[in-house]
């Protein structure tokens, strides 16, 4: 699977479970009075199958009603609905595009809709509906400004993209925090080298905006620019001493440049800020077995895995260091779960 493939399949799948857990946002419609004929019947029967998740069925109980009467006022809504609760974003859209031209005014549709063309890649198509129903409510919605923001930044937009997730977080869209979400939502959809500039901006408006500097030292990082990372990382506990994640990030940093005592003081530090992560267990296990430290290696790696135990990685180093004990049981297991873990990531 390509890296796009991977990243619109991520987007897909986070996008629906919002969407399905949150539901749609609260707008005012029009009022359409239905007497209770079968179609109004028909509604109701597929609206409460969709409520347990019986999308298919659902489809059928509409398609019923719809043979006997095609006009059937809300039946392009529901089957828009069914189709969308059951990932079937092309039907979906087939059916909202309908319900939409029969009542413009109908917002769980629109949004909807807009989130079908969104989720099929239709970005072009996505925006103007997005755009719509954010208008329409009295306070932006939090899933539709991400929605959007998302939107404009695969469209290049990255203006409008800012103000987006400005609105999300509710800050000034020309603030530092405002350039920072932008920075911070580009990350995980991979437009590192743009990010950089946004952080930049940020740093400019506010030398101490917090995370501004964590995130440049994330890219460094990443591009293997371990110098310029562990300065940014520095900047960052500057501003806030007692952030973790810049400590586990500067130990994962020295561990590259194979700085072991830097390392296990830094990863030490994140432990001591927040002993509930797996991470820094993990890496200071490499550090210790390295150092030659293996009995301590293996108290780390051991938290480790009780705390993450679907980390492949945990388990080889595990493994790994319960062979340096002598204990090829033990670490013959560990080495088969890391193969069983392997497999069920890559299948």
């Amino acid at each position: 699977m390509s890296n796009d493939a991977k990243q619109f399949r991520r987007i897909s799948l986070l996008v629906t479970m919002v969407m399905l857990l949150l539901g749609p946002p609260s707008l005012a419609r029009a009022q359409v009075s239905v007497e209770p004929t079968s179609t109004a019947q028909a509604i109701d029967r597929a609206k409460v199958l969709m409520r347990e998740g019986k999308n298919a069925p659902a489809v059928e109980v509409l398609k019923e009603a719809q043979a006997k009467d095609p006009q059937g006022m809300g039946l392009e809504a529901a089957l828009g609905q069914a189709y969308y609760g059951g990932r079937d974003y092309e039907n979906a859209a087939a059916h909202l595009e309908k319900a939409v031209q029969q009542n413009p005014q109908d917002g769980e549709s629109v949004q909807l809709l807009g989130i079908s063309y969104y989720l099929l890649g239709h970005m072009q198509q996505a925006v103007p509906l997005l755009e719509k129903v954010q208008s329409w409510l009295p306070h932006p919605d939090v899933t539709g400004s991400y929605i959007l923001g998302v939107s404009y930044l695969q469209l290049g937009d990255l203006d409008k993209a800012r103000t987006a997730f400005a609105k999300m977080f509710s800050v000034p869209p020309d603030s530092a925090g405002a350039y920072v979400a932008l920075a911070k939502m580009m990350l995980q959809h991979q437009f590192e080298e743009k990010a950089v500039a946004q952080l930049q901006k940020a740093i400019a408006i506010d030398p101490r905006q917090p995370q501004a500097h964590f995130m440049l030292g994330e890219i460094y990082l990443f591009k293997s620019n371990v110098p310029a990372a562990l300065e940014e990382f520095n900047k960052e506990l500057a501003i806030n001493p007692i952030a973790w994640d810049a400590y586990w990030r500067m130990g994962d940093a020295y561990t590259r440049i194979e700085k072991w005592n830097d390392a296990e003081k830094a990863l030490k530090q994140s432990i001591w800020l927040n002993p509930d992560f797996s991470g820094a267990y993990i890496l200071l296990g490499k550090v210790e077995m390295k150092k030659g430290n293996i009995d301590l290696a293996v108290g780390f790696l051991e938290r480790a895995v009780k705390m993450d135990p679907n980390n492949f990685s945990a388990h080889y180093l595990l493994g790994t260091a319960y062979k340096e004990q002598g204990r090829q049981q033990d670490a013959d297991h560990q080495f088969e779960l890391t193969r069983t873990l392997q497999a069920a990531k890559n299948p």
